[in-house]
């Protein structure tokens, strides 16, 4: 490739204490069936010492793939080499490619076509996990355009994917430094909402994600702490994104679900209660300003409870309410007068003590009347269903209630 030659994808390598698993991350560039006259890659060495930045230099001068070799300190995290690379970037498309990873040969040959073919702005390629788990649910089917509001791309919010550096560079778009976990999913959940739809390749492997047996991958890394800023950035871009309404109701659900609940799950019982003051007043502000019915009437009962705990400020109703769902115990299903209305009777319910509204126990997505699913809008109906189990408690339950009132 000449230099007045503009690549179809610029490949952003940062790497850091990479070796030897940047290896086989830049021989399966150097594999890609697009041809090294297609691409460039742009690789940041991030302060490393165990020969990651001189394998890339060695990398660099005998590689047919052009390749730009920067070294600088080290700036403690992901971000500043991603946000080096788009500044260097000349390719129609970016592709940010973690130094542990690697590439399907067709990769980038695969989904720069969808891209071109599709006009889409953000491309996912199929990833699977090498010793390690990895997202599954968005790849069901391959689609040359969705959005995240009638597709799964909204829980795959890593940067591994394909984004047109145009829109990049109309937006602004870079990674926020002050970050020290979720940087990429705000990065990535703001490429969704403001560009012009996502393709998704579910019928080729394109990405293979690694978990290193010496455990330092960075998505392992953190405390609480930064994980609650991360949720705090990721509410306040949603709510500045998308004015209000079902639609910003529906993306909140992935930082309440994806996000809050984690730090209020099973690890609470585990956890001292200087830390779970702490997290309640990390989650106080969070829930006061993002909170409300709308959000939890998409969340199944089970989850908006604990939520509700949190948002009340009661670390004492939290505790026992996930001692009860960890133990499996199925609650009983509770109809209003009028059978219209279902609720299941977790721990506290109709407990005055409590201070727990109905509304937090009350069977919403799916809906259930006279013994019948009703859904909602089929996709958060998807997102918040009800276990197998307590499904067939409550079919069970609606027959007998039936029963006893034909027998008056």
């Amino acid at each position: 490739m000449n230099e007045t030659q503009i690549p179809d994808v610029t490949v952003v390598v940062g790497a850091y204490e990479a070796m030897p698993y940047l290896i086989r991350c830049l021989e399966s560039v150097e594999a890609q069936t697009i041809g090294a006259d297609r691409i460039e890659i742009v690789a940041v060495d991030d302060g490393s010492t165990d020969g990651t930045g001189e394998y890339l230099e060695e990398f660099a001068a005998r590689s047919k793939v052009p390749t730009r070799v920067v070294r600088q300190k080290n700036s403690g995290g992901p971000s500043g080499p991603r946000n080096v690379g788009i500044g260097m970037a000349r390719g129609r498309y970016v592709f940010f490619l973690d130094a542990d990873d690697y590439f399907g040969e067709e990769a980038l040959e695969r989904m720069v076509a969808m891209a071109d073919r599709a006009g889409t702005d953000v491309v996912l390629g199929k990833v699977v996990g090498v010793n390690r788990g990895a997202p599954q649910s968005m790849w069901r089917a391959t689609k040359e355009r969705v959005d995240v509001y009638n597709s799964k791309v909204i829980y795959t919010l890593s940067a591994q994917k394909l984004f047109r550096r145009e829109l990049l560079e109309r937006l602004s778009l870079r990674f926020d430094e002050n970050l020290r976990t979720g940087e990429d999913a705000l990065f990535t959940m703001e490429a969704y909402l403001r560009g012009s739809g996502v393709s998704v390749i579910s019928n080729y492997v394109c990405y293979y994600l690694v978990g290193r047996e010496d455990g330092k991958h960075v998505t392992k890394s953190g405390n609480y702490e930064w994980r609650f800023d991360a949720m705090r950035a990721m509410m306040a871009l949603i709510h500045r994104l998308e004015p209000a309404g079902p639609k910003r109701d529906f993306l909140m659900v992935r930082p309440f679900t994806v996000g809050m609940l984690q730090q209020f799950g099973p690890v609470v019982l585990r956890e001292s209660e200087e830390v779970r003051r702490h997290k309640m007043e990390l989650a106080a502000p969070l829930m006061a300003t993002y909170w409300d019915d709308g959000v939890a009437r998409l969340i199944k009962v089970s989850e908006r409870l604990r939520l509700a705990c949190v948002a009340l400020g009661r670390t004492d109703l939290l505790v026992e309410t996930v001692r009860y769902i960890r133990a499996r115990t199925v609650p009983e299903v509770v109809a209003s007068r009028d059978g219209r209305t279902l609720y299941l009777a977790y721990p506290y319910f109709r407990d005055e003590s409590a201070d727990l509204a109905d509304s937090n126990y009350e069977v919403t997505v799916p809906d259930w009347h006279d013994g019948k699913r009703i859904d909602r809008p089929k996709v958060a109906a998807r997102r918040a269903s009800l276990s197998r189990r307590v499904v067939r408690r409550m079919r069970r339950d609606m027959r007998r209630w039936k029963e006893r009132l034909k027998a008056g």
